[in-house]
């Protein structure tokens, strides 16, 4: 067995070594259209049948998948097949799962290598063999490929781009299978498979990204819409990549680490409008990855203003109503508040229809500054810091390339945006707490040369996989090294044959979230507009509840003197001998069996509708009639708590010497007897005192001894108040 197993390591040294020395014109022409019309033959060789031959065990997609990853890695696919036998254990070597395992590993490993090479998403090649990829996932053994057969076929005709030769695509293979119309994915594929490039798809959002794809296509995703995501995903990263010019750098004055990732006000069609106070001023609104940046003016602009993201200055980040001269009108801006400000800053972002710019906006400021309360509260530094920030500004990207490229605009639990995800969805905090497990294992300290080049040099460190992303994107300077196509491969969160932690628990709270978007239609199906209308259901929904207390009252005002007596007794008798300390528990118990027989009984049964009968509808000065009297009725009710405060406040500075003497008294004998008597005592007391009011033989003394409370009410005055103006200090 040693003897076998060192020839396996001999034969993978020599199959990985030889193709890198002849192959390395194959590795700066992977993602190069040169024209090769005659083929030459030192490229016949490296695309030779005879040296990459099908698998029986694989479908006819999935080896030619797996023959345009060898010649991506530029090895044998017998060398990747050694591979596969000596890095992976043997419980993903089982019959049924073995082809899928096999072709992961090898598109894992593909996909590995072609991130690392610049502008790799503007070749259309890799387009669709990342395509071709989730299609041979669907089918990837034989027997999957029989039934793939009746509905789909495989096209070995060769596709060249626009100018010229192709290597995923090329003569010499004829078995590279080209996207028709008919050919679509499903989920499964697709988050198996786009994750492995950390900027076309992340693991936490793959789902989400999926169901906004296939939004008008139903369950499938078609290439089309496939190819016109990351065409659109290509266009948002070159201009981010362009963004940095001499002028934006002096007025911004960023950081060494900061980075641009979004700009709008530079359309004089389409300001930004920032509003303090009374004052409104248009403007170039720019964020990055520490701080939002507001730069006043029209073509040429002041020094900016900026409001930081990044440290804790209890920031409020929430859509608001603006308008000219401080009016809530309309619906399109964004409040920030923090404690560097004297004043909450409001950012408009005017538009005919739609607030779609605003909530945008609203969106990506919210997950920069939710992903650096992640990194506080996990306490994450250097390496670990810069991958949290990494994740969500490739995020930003996706969603950014989405909404340009189908105009279509996510829910919260359905949003493209890590953190924002996790703040919204129940349960999100378990994305959270996995996320950042993860992402400690991260060196915090190691320079790019040690993570990018010796990736196997400490197995149990995860590499930063969204950092490097965007180091190969040229967004973030590459300081050392060069990537390695190991290293990104080693630092997704996809695994061969089984989903990482995080991947599990993003499935487990996708259950749960349909559960509670189910829940949220019903509440929004049942939502009513009107004060009446809403009054009217409130009352019958509150009708039990309203039933007892007049059953109560009038027992209290003891109309029925017989069933007062025994309310009276019965109620009494239980005070004092300490079964009312039983009231609460046993009502909480006979609701929770109610519960339970609704439960076992009503299984099968729909709850019907509740019925209420509908107010009479009201034209609309009768509603400005009666919210003009609700108006003036909560006002009564504030003068009036308002009063007793202020009467409170004169005894207790004995503004009235008599009645705070006189209260003082009474609160002395209070305290003195809440001291001495027992609770129940006390209990029973003021129960008895409190329902015997208006029995007949004590309700004339009640009265009497009411009014002389109320005069000696009336009597007290209340404390001075003045009201004073506030200095105008707002800009104008």
């Amino acid at each position: 067995m040693e003897k076998e197993k060192k020839e396996k390591v001999e034969k993978k040294d020599k199959a990985e070594i030889v193709p890198k020395n002849e192959g390395m014109w194959l590795l700066k022409s992977i993602f190069s259209k040169k024209s090769n019309t005659d083929g030459d033959a030192d490229s016949n060789v490296k695309t030779s049948p005879d040296q990459n031959p099908p698998f029986s065990f694989l479908s006819a997609h999935a080896n030619a998948v797996v023959s345009l990853c060898s010649k991506t890695l530029g090895i044998s696919t017998n060398a990747l097949q050694e591979q596969f036998d000596l890095e992976l254990p043997d419980n993903l070597k089982q019959p049924e799962s073995h082809a899928r395992n096999f072709l992961e590993f090898c598109s894992y490993k593909a996909l590995g290598l072609a991130i690392t090479q610049p502008n790799y998403l503007n070749d259309k090649e890799f387009r669709r063999l990342t395509f071709d990829m989730m299609i041979a996932w669907e089918v990837p053994g034989v027997a999957s490929d029989q039934i793939d057969k009746e509905t789909a076929s495989c096209s070995s005709q060769d596709v060249e781009g626009e100018d010229g030769w192709s290597l995923f695509y090329s003569n010499s293979t004829k078995m590279a299978v080209e996207v028709d119309d008919k050919k679509t994915v499903g989920p499964e594929a697709f988050a198996r498979i786009a994750p492995a490039c950390p900027v076309i798809a992340d693991i936490t959002t793959v789902h989400n990204l999926f169901d906004v794809l296939t939004s008008s296509s139903g369950p499938r995703l078609h290439f089309l819409v496939y190819d016109k995501y990351l065409r659109s995903l290509e266009k948002i990263i070159k201009f981010v990549q362009n963004a940095v010019g001499p002028q934006v750098i002096s007025n911004l004055s960023l950081a060494e680490d900061e980075i641009i990732i979004d700009i709008d006000g530079t359309v004089p069609t389409q300001p930004v409008l920032q509003h303090i106070g009374m004052s409104a001023w248009p403007g170039r609104l720019t964020l990055t990855n520490h701080a939002l940046y507001f730069e006043s003016g029209v073509g040429l602009y002041d020094k900016a203003v900026r409001y930081d993201l990044a440290k804790e200055m209890k920031q409020v980040i929430k859509p608001e109503l603006t308008g000219p001269l401080g009016a809530r009108l309309f619906d399109k801006a964004v409040m920030y508040k923090s404690t560097s400000i004297a004043e909450p800053v409001y950012l408009e972002f005017p538009e005919f229809k739609g607030s779609s710019r605003r909530d945008y906006w609203l969106d990506i400021c919210l997950e920069i500054h939710r992903a650096h309360k992640f990194t506080r509260k996990y306490n994450m530094k250097g390496n670990q810091l810069s991958e949290a920030l990494a994740r969500a500004i490739l995020g930003i990207f996706r969603f950014r390339a989405v909404r340009e490229a189908f105009r279509v605009s996510s829910s919260n639990y359905k949003t493209l945006l890590c953190f924002n995800l996790a703040e919204s969805l129940p349960g999100g905090d378990m994305i959270m707490q996995t996320l950042s497990s993860r992402l400690t294992l991260i060196s915090p300290t190691a320079g790019q040369q040690e993570i990018l080049s010796s990736p196997n040099a400490n197995k149990k460190h995860v590499l930063p996989a969204a950092l490097m992303t965007l180091i190969t994107l040229k967004i973030v300077p590459s300081k050392e090294g060069e990537l390695n196509g190991e290293a990104i491969y080693q630092g997704v969160d996809v695994c061969v044959g089984e989903s990482n932690p995080l991947e599990a628990v993003v499935k487990q709270l996708k259950l749960d979230t349909g559960m509670a978007e189910a829940a949220q239609a019903t509440v929004d199906q049942v939502k009513v507009e009107g004060i009446d209308t809403n009054l009217a259901v409130m009352k019958e929904l509150l009708f039990p509840l309203i039933e007892t207390y007049n059953r109560l009252q009038r027992l209290i005002s003891w109309d029925d003197p017989f069933k007062s007596t025994m309310f009276v007794l019965f109620t009494s008798y239980l005070i004092y001998t300490d079964w009312i300390k039983y009231a609460l528990p046993s009502i909480f118990v006979f609701l929770a069996l109610v519960m339970l027989w609704r439960r076992y009984t009503w299984n099968k049964r729909q709850l019907g509708a509740f019925k209420i009968v509908a107010p009479p509808s009201k034209n609309a000065v009768e509603q400005l009639l009666t919210l003009q009297e609700a108006i003036t009725q909560a006002e009564s009710l504030i003068q009036s708590g308002n009063i007793i405060l202020l009467k409170t406040r004169a005894l207790l500075y004995a503004v009235a010497p008599q009645a705070t003497v006189k209260l003082s008294i009474v609160l002395v004998l209070t305290g003195t007897v809440i001291a001495v008597l027992p609770l129940k005592y006390l209990m029973l007391l003021v129960f008895v005192e409190s329902f015997t009011m208006n029995m007949p033989l004590r309700k004339e003394t009640s009265e009497r001894g009411l009014r002389r409370i109320r005069e000696w009410w009336v009597r007290i005055p209340a404390a001075p108040v003045e009201l004073v103006k506030p200095d105008d200090k707002k800009r104008k």
